[in-house]
């Protein structure tokens, strides 16, 4: 009986555990159906990828690793380095400069490191690197990537100590992954180091001189897309233009095109062209190299200053329809020339608009490539339709007058309003009187309080309101 007994409590005990275990698998196919429908797919890969992490960490077996060393000499005279791998280890010290942190890193250094800029001059900045013997690792593409610095005496501090010297950076990774390792880690790097360099870099503007070269000084006009005083929807498509053109390497080559885009501002003066080009500088981080084409004296001569132009850089041609006598290549002898005096001789002047065309959209237009062109005019009725063409000039933006948006933005940045009881009339005005935002940023800079300010502007657009009919008034008076 006993025994019948205990048999039929182990069987109880069975069942129970089987409709516990039925339960629970119930409930587990559940809950993954219910993660599947409500869990983004990203955080399942994350989850996946943390799980097969700690796997890889914790497991017993030792994986095998494999090591890359960047080294690099510095020359003891030369602000450059000289070897083969001086910009792969400048790349991968910038971009660890931006990975460690002073706080969990005892032992850091603060090193000196050569900027070179496009017209080949070179300037130093400081960076955090780390000690002798530091390492610090890296997470890309979910793969961990191990960096340590070795100095073996004289290159760590790049010019301080005055001696030659080497140094190198050691990157370790798992075998498996050397494939990310070469093929995307490594290119990574080098274009997030550039992306780093070009807003450390000091912006520069050109100008050409007589001798036919570039001669560069700092650019440190302020102007911004947030401060541009112009339509809010034109000024988002124009930034929109810029970061599409930056994206696009592949597909320029891919179509046979030369990686370059055109622009043409036109409009009253006043009304913010140069301020435009300023902006656009300043947001891509390009030197600009503006061209006065009446120190040109021939095609050549030309040819050689845009060779000279460097990638990633801005070409600026203000007040293009000045700077040919007639409308059309079709009615012009190019074999005439003016006279151009310098240095007390006469020098033929030969440049012809076909020679600048042929650099801009043809052959010659492949000797660079990231460029941005930038024609401005004060009419564009006055050009040859040949410069107005896709390919040449891409994008037209008229810079209009005055127009509430703009003018809301000319208030905010002088005085830091948003609002004010003046403003409904303003607005009025401005829908019917043309003022150009260089003439409505005066009148705001007539006293610093936004009243006073703002009501010198409101007489103002009162009398340019009033002004068509004051001079019919008297034309009337004078018949």
């Amino acid at each position: 009986m006993a025994s019948s007994a205990e048999g039929a409590k182990v069987l109880n005990a069975y069942k129970e555990a089987l409709a516990t275990a039925a339960s629970v698998s119930a409930y587990a196919m559940l809950a993954r159906g219910m993660a599947r429908e409500l869990v983004p797919e990203e955080l399942r890969a994350a989850v996946r990828w943390g799980a097969s992490f700690l796997r890889s960490r914790l497991g017993t077996r030792e994986k095998e690793r494999h090591t890359i060393i960047i080294r690099r000499t510095v020359d003891k005279n030369h602000c450059a380095p000289f070897d083969d791998g001086s910009s792969l280890f400048e790349a991968a010290r910038t971009y660890l400069a931006t990975k460690i942190n002073p706080r969990a890193v005892p032992r850091l250094r603060i090193s000196r490191s050569p900027l070179f800029e496009p017209d080949g001059t070179c300037s130093w900045r400081t960076l955090l690197s780390m000690e002798d013997g530091g390492s610090t690792t890296d997470v890309f593409d979910g793969v961990e990537f191990c960096w340590m610095y070795m100095d073996a005496g004289g290159g760590g501090d790049n010019g301080n100590r005055g001696q030659g010297g080497s140094e190198s950076l050691e990157l370790s990774f798992d075998a498996e992954h050397a494939d990310t390792a070469l093929e995307k880690y490594v290119p990574f790097i080098m274009s997030a180091a550039e992306e780093l360099r070009r807003q450390d870099r000091a912006l520069k503007i050109f100008l050409n001189d007589g001798a036919g070269a570039w001669q560069g000084i700092n650019h440190h006009h302020p102007a911004t897309f947030d401060a541009l005083a112009m339509d809010s929807a034109l000024k988002q498509s124009v930034l929109d233009d810029l970061d599409r053109f930056l994206q696009r390497k592949e597909y320029y080559q891919r179509i046979g095109k030369a990686w370059k885009r055109g622009y043409l501002l036109y409009g009253p003066p006043g009304t913010g062209k140069s301020s435009l080009v300023a902006a656009m500088a300043n947001y891509l981080r390009f030197n600009l190299y503006d061209l006065d084409l009446s120190g040109v004296f021939s095609n050549s001569y030309l040819q050689r200053l845009l060779i000279d132009m460097p990638n990633k850089s801005i070409l600026v041609i203000e007040d293009i329809d000045c700077c040919f006598d007639t409308m059309s290549r079709e009615g012009r002898n190019e074999d005439t020339y003016d006279d151009y005096h310098t240095g007390g001789y006469q020098q033929e002047r030969k440049i012809t608009l076909s020679g600048l065309l042929n650099f801009i959209d043809g052959l010659w237009s492949t000797t660079g490539e990231e460029r941005i062109i930038v024609f401005t005019t004060n009419y564009k009725d006055r050009l040859d339709p040949a410069l107005l063409r896709p390919g040449r000039m891409d994008m037209h933006v008229y810079m209009g007058y005055c127009g509430w948006e703009a003018f809301k933005t000319l208030a905010r940045n002088y005085h830091l309003v948003d609002d004010h009881p003046l403003f409904p009339e303003i607005q009025e005005l401005l829908a019917v009187v043309e003022v150009t935002p260089a003439e409505v940023s005066e009148m705001l800079l007539r006293s610093e309080d936004v009243d006073a300010a703002l009501g010198v502007l409101m007489e103002f657009l009162q009398g340019r309101r009033h002004a068509p009919d004051e001079a019919k008034h008297n034309h009337d008076e004078a018949r």
